[in-house]
């Protein structure tokens, strides 16, 4: 591992204090500790391994498995996630945000957007924004995989998402920044830092809070977090909030933290302020700050559609796709093209004024074509949550089998039945075949694909 920058080192000296400071530094060159979150909506036997104090489905693990050749990590079973970033859902803990609204400002690659789509249930609804196309491609893999099939991908600039304004019940900003959180996890984190990072992203994460600030309703909350020990970039960007913002916040109640975990906690204005050190918590560099904006009375406000895009599916579509979903009554079904989509009643009007202004890459759940009144389902519908498990068969495979599907390669037809056929690994669904004959057709996705051996 590369020595630390020295510029760093300066900063956390006059931060912490020199003895404080060397802890940290002698953490920072230890192996970093492996931890995944399991998905709670799909129970399956994963890996034993000791909790995360502040994350009820986190989990510590003695060793890091390869996670590419497991078919329950594809499946969506579990997410690959940091320790310290699973903080966020702890500290919404106490909200109730079922059939709630979050904006995920910076959201790739979607540990936290997985988080807040569990929180907020089938019926809410989470818009999960970043501005690089090729990071939103991953995170639409991510969210179809863990399956809730209630998040809205979408690729834009701060200020376009700042036009629907006061619309959220919770703003998340994780927000760029220079990435010291990281400097035991990646070595290129200690290369590409340097002494002018803090105060560039600083800047950035003003203007980034400053759109993000729009989009928040009366009575909703704010989380700001960086994977970064910056000052300027921490404390300085709570200060800065408070100096724009303050008569319009207050504390949010009950945020109660073990001192068994190790968290440095500290208040500035009505902002309550977390910081992780590796020396301290079982988990990497990682700052969060949470506040609520006071109630008031504000009309949610959208701006005009710029497109159409959906159009209503055929009253025999609908009956063929709602075969295919566990509560058909509580799903609105709507056409791109020839592709049909799956949203919850209570927020399709709302995907469908998003998707008429904003960039979308992808949401809801992507079901597949009709052809000749059958639906050739997309992989999507099998990882999704609420999927009708009656609608075609489920065919178990061992873990031999399974690793070959993902990798497409030929697998026996002799197990499947006629037809589409829901291929499952220990309980959970990792994707589709079509057995035809003596033959069977892997439908898993070719972009998709494990090419490790």
């Amino acid at each position: 591992m590369l020595p630390l920058p020295e510029e760093f080192k300066t900063t956390m000296c006059c931060a912490l204090g020199d003895d404080e400071a060397a802890r940290l530094f002698s953490a920072l060159d230890t192996e970093p500790e492996v931890s995944i979150r399991l998905n709670p909506m799909k129970p399956a036997e994963t890996f034993d391994g000791e909790s995360v104090g502040w994350s009820e489905h986190g989990r510590y693990l003695e060793q890091r498995p390869q996670f590419t050749l497991d078919p329950l990590m594809h499946g969506g079973a579990y997410y690959v996630q940091e320790a310290s970033s699973q903080f966020v859902g702890y500290l919404l803990k106490n909200l109730d945000l079922r059939g709630c609204r979050v904006l995920d400002m910076c959201a790739a690659p979607g540990g936290k957007s997985t988080i807040y789509s569990t929180l907020v249930g089938r019926e809410g609804l989470v818009v999960a924004n970043d501005i690089s196309r090729s990071r939103t491609l991953a995170l639409a893999d991510n969210v179809q995989r863990w399956g809730m099939g209630n998040v809205v991908v979408t690729n834009n600039e701060p200020q376009h998402i700042s036009a629907f304004k006061h619309w959220f019940d919770v703003v998340a900003v994780d927000a760029p920044c220079s990435g010291e959180g990281m400097f035991r996890k990646m070595e290129e984190a200690r290369t590409e830092w340097s002494a002018s990072a803090p105060e560039q992203c600083a800047e950035r994460q003003r203007d980034i809070l400053a759109e993000a600030w729009q989009t928040l309703r009366p009575g909703g909350t704010l989380i700001y977090s960086t994977c970064t020990f910056n000052p300027t970039e921490d404390e300085g960007i709570v200060e800065w909030l408070m100096a724009e913002y303050g008569s319009e916040l207050e504390a949010v109640v009950g945020v109660d933290i073990d001192e068994r975990w190790g968290i440095t906690t500290c208040r500035i204005g009505e902002f309550q302020c977390f910081h992780f050190y590796p020396h301290k918590c079982r988990g990497e560099g990682f700052f969060a700050a949470i506040a609520r904006k006071r109630e008031g009375v504000v009309r949610r406000q959208s701006p005009k559609p710029r497109r159409k895009l959906f159009a209503l599916p055929a009253k025999s579509d609908v009956e063929e796709l709602s075969r295919w979903v566990d509560d058909s009554a509580e799903m609105a079904f709507r056409q791109i093209g020839d592709v049909m989509y799956g949203y919850h009643r209570s927020v399709v009007d709302d995907v469908v004024a998003l998707s008429e202004v904003l960039t979308v890459v992808y949401s809801g759940v992507c079901l597949g074509q009709i052809f000749k009144r059958k639906l050739r389902p997309e992989h999507a519908l099998a990882l999704f949550v609420g999927m009708n498990a009656s609608a075609v068969p489920s065919v178990e495979l061992g873990e031999s089998d399974a690793q070959d599907y993902l990798r497409r390669q030929d697998i026996s037809a002799a197990q499947f039945v006629e037809g589409i056929n829901r291929v499952m690994y220990r309980g959970v669904a990792i994707g589709f075949v079509k057995r035809i004959g003596a033959r069977c057709n892997n439908m898993y996705p070719k972009d998709l694909r494990i090419m490790k051996l």
